[in-house]
């Protein structure tokens, strides 16, 4: 091992030497540098700093780590800094993702991201133990079991939620409005999610849900909407809560609605990740009056369904600001057992506008359930969030009940369940309204 230091500690030294020599002859000459030279002379010296900080830790950290140990941290440090999707993924994380795609297993069924740095509930997804157990969209995870997440990747902390089913898990969280942290005892189960469901409102309003995009959900949505064409006069699609999924069942679904104009972009660096997708007249099936509701568990793919609609002048959207997820990652091998996930480029709505961080801002704002006044108490800012968590560490010792609503009735939903969901509510005043103007 010691032969192993003195040789990285030495071939340090030889580069350190020959960049030297090099600069001073550079220096001397009258010549001007080609930029290629150039940048390529840049990249030695970034290589040779980054070969010596490598030796000194090596050699001198107290932990005393392997050199595949510290390869692997520098890489995993590397992309995580990049944005708050990108992540290297060793032999265990990588597993995890073909389990994830290909195989089944037991989980909470919540989605989660970073937002200022924080590990933020997307959505959870209906009928599954998170959702049962109250868990929701904007809740910030603080520790998983005994775990504080304030270091914690993603990746680590999906691993960890994720285990066989009927086992238990702790996790805590932080919400908007709780003056403590709150403590969820959940049991894991399978994850099975029904996509699309419908109900009727009164005689002529489909309300259609979608709670994933997953690869039938266009197809679904299309035949909910024939099944009912005969009665229909306008149509709620109600996206709130709705993590993402496919960007192909994104563009179809809003395929059904509009018929010309882009409906997404997405650019990269690369000329060859730049994509347009646009509206096809034949694919468009209805011109009816159209609501859509939005939250802020509702991200990526719900995000440029909401937003090309309302860029298009196609439906007016009712709810809260989304999530803010515009970005496109790639899972790319580097070896058998390891990969890294990249963002490689960003989604653009039909007007230019991003989604990134942004978000959908709602046409209509309507808060949740029977709140009167928007609770701003907790809007912190991000310098200030991990204080504040720290903090919360230290002291830590309304949408209609879809689960309920799918026990009792299939077909329909009634003014009582509506009473419980002012933003379901205001949705269908608007939907009588365009049908009444629609009419004349």
């Amino acid at each position: 091992m010691k032969n192993t230091k003195m040789m990285v500690v030495g071939f340090v030294s030889a580069v350190a030497v020959s960049i030297a020599l090099s600069t001073s002859l550079l220096a001397k000459s009258n010549t001007a540098v080609p930029a290629e030279a150039s940048v390529e002379a840049s990249r030695l010296q970034s290589l040779a700093k980054f070969t010596k900080v490598l030796g000194i830790v090596e050699q001198y950290n107290v932990d005393g780590l392997t050199i595949d140990q510290l390869i692997d941290k520098s890489l995993q440090g590397m992309l995580s800094n990049l944005d708050a999707h990108s992540t290297y993924m060793d032999k265990k994380s990588y597993d995890n993702l073909k389990t994830q795609t290909d195989g089944e297993f037991g989980g909470l069924g919540i989605t989660v991201g970073m937002r200022d740095n924080a590990l933020t509930v997307i959505a959870p997804i209906e009928g599954t133990p998170a959702d049962k157990a109250g868990v929701k969209a904007g809740d910030i995870i603080l520790k998983i079991n005994d775990k504080s997440t304030l270091s914690m990747t993603i990746d680590d902390a999906v691993s960890l939620m994720r285990g066989t089913p009927k086992t238990p898990i702790d996790i805590t969280i932080v919400r908007k409005g709780s003056a403590d942290p709150i403590k969820f005892h959940i049991i894991r189960d399978i994850i099975t999610v029904e996509s699309v469901y419908t109900r009727t409102i009164g005689k002529d309003i489909l309300y259609i849900r979608v709670t994933s995009f997953d690869k039938k959900v266009a197809a679904d949505v299309k035949k909910a909407i024939k099944k009912h064409a005969a009665k229909t006069k306008g149509i709620i699609l109600d996206l709130r809560n709705n993590p993402g999924g496919l960007l192909d069942q994104a563009v179809e679904l809003t395929d059904l609605f509009v018929s010309e104009g882009v409906i997404v972009s997405q650019k990269g660096r690369n000329k060859a990740d730049d994509i347009t997708y646009s509206a096809t007249k034949s694919s468009t099936i209805t011109d009816l009056p159209l609501v859509v509701l939005v939250n802020e568990g509702s991200a990526s793919a719900s995000e440029i369904v909401s937003g090309a609609l309302q860029d298009l002048k196609r439906g007016v959207i009712v709810g809260e600001k989304t999530f803010g997820k515009g970005s496109v990652q790639v899972v790319m091998p580097i070896t058998e057992t390891e990969g890294i996930k990249l963002t490689v480029a960003r989604y653009y709505l039909p007007s230019g506008r991003t989604i990134q961080a942004v978000g959908v801002a709602p046409d209509i704002e309507v808060i949740a359930g029977e709140v009167k006044n928007h609770d701003k108490t907790f809007n912190i800012k991000e310098a200030d969030l991990k204080k504040h968590l720290e903090s919360e560490l230290e002291k830590e010792g309304g949408m209609i009940d879809v689960t309920e609503a799918n026990a009792t009735n299939k077909t329909i939903i009634t003014p009582e369940q509506m009473n419980k969901d002012i933003q379901l509510k205001e949705g269908v005043d608007i939907i009588k309204a365009l049908i009444i103007v629609k009419g004349k």
